[in-house]
């Protein structure tokens, strides 16, 4: 029974017909009511599948639009990043959170939720208790997000560059940056997928100085998807012959993108739930608030912009 629930549910999320947040919620609804038949299969093909998504979504981006977010974002993340981690470890500290597992909770807060975790996570030796209570933790909030996110643009009046960069800057994982920034509109979808991108970029000087505090000698994984989707966007922007191609490849994204966060979904769990705990739970929302009210109220008062 489970088996045919999770593929109706799979193709429902790729039919187009759900939005991102809608697939979201049908998969959480399996993972909290079914024993996950393919848990690590989901798992491993959400993550593949994502990068392939933001791939495709790069053909519907224009490249001058993307290297202006960039370069802004790149800057304005530097900061944010700096400061999450140094609040992420003091609320680890007071909340008397394993360290390991509070540095990989304010990683992915910092950077981009999940996929920062599994660059992180081997240089610093972590094991899977510690791994799977911070993706927990980091999955409970997107969720939260993905839903919570355009509920409050609409209420706050935000414009879409203004509230692009606010889930790019505050949203965990890429996935439910892009799908609440889809649901708000075209310009936001933009704005959130090039900024968030520029912050991905953080993995690679985070895991090169975690590597030289640590002593590890674990190879740094470097996200070379976000390379393919410069590329797609030069295509889109210069490449004209395959032009009408485009507008499906854009397309294919935003499948792929429903279906990504289905199978994130049916990895929630009470076991999930459970085995994230008080206090870890506490830190990751503590330092999410913190982060999502400091850099909404710096956009808003046009500290900072695009």
């Amino acid at each position: 029974m489970s088996k045919i629930l999770f593929f109706a549910g799979l193709l429902l999320a790729a039919s187009g017909r759900v939005s991102p947040a809608v697939a979201l919620a049908i998969g959480i609804a399996f993972g909290f009511g079914f024993d996950h038949p393919f848990h690590s299969g989901a798992r491993q093909g959400s993550k593949w599948l994502l990068q392939l998504s933001v791939v495709a979504l790069g053909f519907g981006m224009n490249l001058h639009q993307v290297l202006a977010a960039g370069r802004s974002g790149f800057l304005y993340t530097a900061g944010s990043i700096t400061l999450t981690l140094s609040l992420g470890w003091a609320l680890g500290r007071l909340l008397q959170v394993r360290p390991s597992t509070s540095f990989l909770i304010a990683t992915g807060t910092a950077i981009c939720g999940g996929s920062a975790i599994a660059a992180i996570s081997p240089i610093t030796e972590a094991d899977e208790e510690e791994i799977a209570v911070s993706l927990g933790t980091i999955f409970i909030l997107n969720s939260v997000a993905l839903v919570l996110f355009p509920f409050l643009g609409a209420r706050l009046h935000l414009s879409q560059t203004q509230f692009g960069l606010w889930s790019a800057l505050a949203i965990h994982d890429t996935s439910s940056v892009v799908g609440a920034a889809a649901k708000f509109g075209a310009l936001a979808l933009a704005v959130g997928t090039t900024v968030k991108l520029a912050r991905a970029l953080w993995i690679v000087p985070l895991s090169f100085g975690t590597a030289a505090i640590t002593r590890s000698k674990a190879r740094i994984r470097w996200p070379w998807f976000i390379l393919f989707f410069c590329l797609a966007a030069i295509a889109n922007t210069y490449f004209h012959p395959l032009h009408a191609a485009y507008p499906w490849f854009k397309q294919i994204g935003v499948a792929g993108l429903t279906v990504t966060l289905f199978l994130i979904g049916t990895g929630l769990s009470m076991k999930t739930v459970r085995q994230v705990g008080v206090r870890p739970l506490l830190q990751g929302i503590v330092l999410w608030i913190v982060v999502t009210a400091g850099s909404l109220a710096l956009i808003r008062g046009g500290w900072i912009h695009l």
